[in-house]
């Protein structure tokens, strides 16, 4: 049987599937001809991550898949439910990114709270000229333990997020409307363990109450965090985007900035991928990066490893 992983698939999960006895194919094929590729090659398993979608139309066209993976959580680029009914098993890899979208947000924090992000484009240009004004410039930096962390959404990658928090000696506080609370079990380089029972609270109270702030929310149609959300804010809030694009409204998020609700914050994701507004991109209180939330070596290879495993689990 034949694997077709459009968007690429780690060096492990191909290995992996081999072995089991799957031909994979590496070749991105364009989004209009993979209709065409899949019948012609007589595809059983069509894999994706972002870049290629699965809609009814190229559903309806092609009979000899099986299944559909998606290297990933989110799966909005796949018409999963019709999938479904139509007989196809739809699979995605949601614990494999965890981790490495929690680094990122801290990464992102890190960098805000010592203005890393402005650091690293003026010392280039002017740390040998102006090596004390620059000095001055950025000597205002906080530290991250101690301070409050508030996490909208507290799922796998939410609670991923805590951990990392929970790390650096932050206090958690979490919002999420399916759950009541979470056991985090954190774990050692030497094998101790310490758990950590978070219970959720309002929406309210985490905007309230937070130094920090990150999303890990699915797509809706709606706003997470709107003007109205922005003016309940503590002053000088930290924000982080790694979860979708359009949960946050970008306009919105400037304002606060420009008036000083909003210290900084931190955009993996935008609306209008994958050209975000200028505005965001020119905008110095803000740390970007290009939806990377999951682009690590170890986590690759956990999705490629996970996709395969279920793939022979379902197919033998």
């Amino acid at each position: 049987m034949k694997v077709l992983a459009n968007d690429g698939i780690s060096k492990s999960g191909i290995n992996a599937l081999v072995k089991a006895g799957y031909e994979v194919i590496t070749t991105t094929v364009a989004q209009e001809q993979l209709a065409n590729y899949i019948n012609e090659n007589s595809i059983t398993v069509l894999l994706v991550r972002s870049a290629t979608t699965v809609r009814k139309d190229l559903i309806d066209a092609c009979p000899t898949l099986k299944i559909i993976g998606r290297g990933g959580v989110g799966m909005d680029n796949i018409e999963v439910e019709y999938a479904r009914e139509k007989g196809l098993h739809v699979i995605n890899t949601p614990a494999a990114s965890s981790h490495s979208v929690a680094e990122l947000v801290f990464a992102h924090f890190y960098g805000l709270a010592r203005f890393l992000h402005n650091s690293n484009r003026d010392m280039p240009l002017e740390g040998d000229t102006n090596f004390k004004g620059l000095k001055k410039a950025y000597a205002k930096g906080v530290e991250l333990k101690g301070k409050t962390l508030g996490v909208l959404g507290f799922g796998r990658i939410g609670q991923a997020t805590a951990k990392v928090a929970l790390g650096a000696g932050m206090k958690v506080i979490a919002f999420d409307p399916f759950l009541e609370k979470a056991n985090l079990e954190l774990e050692f380089f030497d094998g101790q363990k310490v758990n950590f029972e978070i219970e959720t609270i309002t929406k309210e109270e985490v905007l309230k109450q937070a130094d920090f702030i990150t999303l890990h929310v699915p797509s809706q149609k709606d706003y997470v965090i709107d003007e109205a959300e922005f003016n309940i804010m503590k002053d000088g809030v930290i924000l982080a985007n790694a979860a979708r694009g359009g949960v946050v409204n970008e306009v919105a998020l400037v304002k606060a900035i420009e008036s000083g609700k909003v210290a900084g914050a931190a955009l993996d994701v935008f609306e209008k991928e994958p050209k975000p507004e200028i505005q965001l991109l020119m905008n110095a209180s803000l740390s970007l990066t290009p939806h990377t939330g999951a682009a690590t070596n170890e986590a690759q290879d956990r999705i490629g490893t996970e996709l395969a495993s279920q793939i022979v689990s379902i197919l033998g």
